[in-house]
């Protein structure tokens, strides 16, 4: 027997870690977060994995890096160290064979034909007639099939109330069947909330019934929408992906405040524009309004904002109710002795006030208990089973010291050379941006700043946060680097 390929056992070992992390992270957050992360390799003691998108390689490295190496050290023998790079979005083509034309070459790159047969280019131009059907169907399958739909996510399983009426009638009006071949009525139509509000739940429920309206309808997350675009660019594939978005009925986009690039938001542009010049239908979402997308162009927003642009608020303690009578009833179909009493309810509604996959995971807490400890929910039972929920919500308190690692690790210099007096560019950026967020983030005065960052004087510290403050409202990079680093502190 031959000896098993070591790539093919890294590979199954790497598959063990996916699993292990999708099991404890569930399934959305591993979704969001690690379907897209990669086994590049292993080598001299080193996991090297890889992700598409440098915001997406930092959220994971911040957050997640130490729980993926316990899981990948106890899983790869020899491994110590566990490295998180950026990946080119397609591998690059293989080398061309002498004699073989560019059109034989790229008509390889896209698909393989259907019956597994190579094709005969007998000429230059017939090679190319056939490019463009296969290399449009490897896009629909691949890129315009859009996002993966939840079947439960439809109309009738969305909760309504006062918070998400308005949202919910304007999207139904949206995907209810035209009347006449006029243009729409609400487009585009923007819809914002925080997390867990239910925006998703909305999009995937407009393309669902949409579809089941006879229209062709493409559901894409942003980094699904940027992935295929670049895709499209390395496969030389990106005319027939343009052509082929601005054919369909309607254009959803979830997450768009993801978006990046400036050559991807202006086609991007091009794209809303022409769908809209033609009637086609756009829908949009964000977690937050567009006059806050400060890393969008402004034709971009600009376009956003001459539609509806509606907002999903807070769930009042009515709404959360039905949330958590709607969880606990799909619970019992799987458990049927899952009984919670009226009183546990409410208190669960009433206690956890964030968002409805916070009321998800107390329905899973609640059905855990219930079942493990084989006696009737109470009360009590219940402020057990949900403290870990509550606390999580409390106020969070960021930490200069948190702040200050985070910040060196993000330009790559040391915690040291922050706080040292050293005054290279390379560390002065860095350090004014700490002091900032120091600022910003936390309660603490100027002069406690000042000497948590080696004792210097308060004016330096106003110098630092002035600077900054005048950075982000000049330089763009600078302002999406501040956001990024807020968001990252204030998810920790």
């Amino acid at each position: 027997m031959p000896p098993e390929d070591s790539s093919d056992v890294d590979a199954a070992r790497w598959e063990r870690v996916r699993h292990w992390l999708r099991a404890e992270l569930g399934e959305a957050t591993f979704e969001s977060w690690f379907a897209r992360l990669e086994l590049d390799r292993v080598e001299n003691g080193v996991v090297r994995l890889t992700v598409p998108t440098k915001f997406l390689k930092t959220w994971v490295q911040s957050r997640y890096h130490e729980r993926i190496k316990a899981r990948v050290v106890a899983e790869f023998r020899g491994v110590d160290r566990v490295s998180i790079d950026l990946r080119s979005p397609t591998p690059k083509a293989p080398a061309r064979t002498n004699g073989a034309s560019d059109a034989t070459t790229q008509e390889s790159l896209p698909s393989a034909n259907e019956n597994g047969t190579e094709a005969n280019p007998s000429s230059s131009s017939s090679a190319s007639r056939r490019i463009a059907p296969k290399a449009t169907t490897r896009l629909e399958s691949e890129s315009l099939s859009g996002s993966p739909l939840d079947r439960r996510l439809t109309f009738e399983t969305f909760l309504v109330g006062p918070s998400n009426q308005l949202a919910h009638a304007a999207a139904r009006r949206v995907v209810e069947p035209r009347q006449n071949e006029g243009a729409p009525l609400f487009n585009p139509f923007y819809t914002h909330a925080a997390v867990g509000l239910g925006k998703t739940h909305l999009l995937q429920a407009m393309a669902q019934e949409a579809a089941a309206n006879k229209r062709r309808v493409v559901y894409l997350t942003a980094e699904k929408f940027m992935s295929g675009f670049v895709s499209s660019l390395n496969a030389q594939t990106s005319i027939a992906f343009k052509e082929t978005l601005r054919g369909i009925d309607m254009l959803i986009i979830d997450d768009v405040q993801f978006l990046r690039g400036e050559w991807i938001q202006q086609e991007f542009c091009h794209i809303l524009n022409a769908l809209i010049d033609a009637g086609r239908q756009i829908v949009v979402a964000a977690d937050r309004p567009p006059s806050e997308l400060e890393s969008l162009e402004e034709r971009v927003l600009s376009r956003l904002k001459s539609g509806l642009c509606v907002d999903i608020g807070p769930l009042d303690e009515a709404l959360r109710v039905k949330i958590v009578d709607a969880r606990v009833a799909a619970a019992r179909q799987k458990q049927h002795n899952f009984i919670v009493p009226p009183e546990v309810v409410s208190f669960v509604a009433k206690t956890i006030t964030t968002n409805g996959r916070d009321l998800e995971g107390a329905v899973n807490r609640l059905l855990a208990h219930s079942t493990l400890n084989g006696a009737p929910l109470s009360l009590a039972m219940a402020e057990t089973a949900i403290r870990d929920l509550v606390q999580a919500h409390e106020p969070k308190r960021v930490k200069i010291e948190d702040i200050q690692r985070l910040v060196a690790s993000h330009y790559s210099v040391s915690r040291n050379d922050i706080l040292s007096a050293r005054r290279t560019a390379n560390v002065v950026r860095p350090r004014q941006i700490a002091m900032y967020l120091a600022k910003v983030l936390t309660p603490r005065s100027l002069p406690e700043i000042g000497r948590r960052f080696g004792g210097r004087d308060h004016t330096t510290v106003l110098h630092a946060v002035r600077k900054i403050e005048q950075l982000v409202a000049t330089d763009r990079q600078v302002a999406e680097v501040i956001e990024l680093l807020k968001r990252v502190l204030s998810e920790q």
